[in-house]
């Protein structure tokens, strides 16, 4: 997979004068069945998340509140998404590096995944990253 099959998927959004309602469901809005569901609040600013990638996990990442910006790498080329609707979400197949900064005040990260966590599906450095992606070649 590369950056290409990374996007923003447009979500269901239901609108009502007394609140809107958006829902996602696994397999049908999104690539994947949902696993698990983790959110970030109270990020302080000029504070970076991320900084890693996934082996096998598929991803869907959405401003709850507020807005913050995603930045992916295939190891060739970088893309930045401004996430700040909640009825958006962005798709992150595995083998994507991603970090997360540009936080406002009071946003919230929320994040789909298609997996239990599992530490040994991490890449937490880039360049042991990089190698893995030559090694696929």
């Amino acid at each position: 997979m590369s950056l290409a099959d990374c996007r923003i998927i447009t979500l269901p959004k239901i609108s009502d004068p007394r609140g809107n309602l958006t829902f996602i469901e696994g397999s049908n809005h999104i690539p994947f069945e949902i696993r698990r569901v983790y959110y970030l609040y109270d990020v302080p600013g000029g504070a970076e998340r991320g900084g890693h990638a996934h082996k096998d996990l598929h991803q869907l990442i959405v401003a709850m509140s507020g807005s913050f910006d995603v930045v992916l790498d295939d190891g060739f080329q970088k893309k930045r998404f401004h996430l700040n609707r909640s009825y958006y979400g962005l798709y992150v197949c595995p083998m994507i590096w991603r970090e997360l900064d540009n936080f406002s005040s009071g946003s919230v990260c929320m994040a789909l995944a298609s997996n239990l966590y599992d530490e040994d599906d991490y890449y937490r450095d880039y360049d042991l990253f990089i190698k893995a992606l030559k090694s696929e070649k």
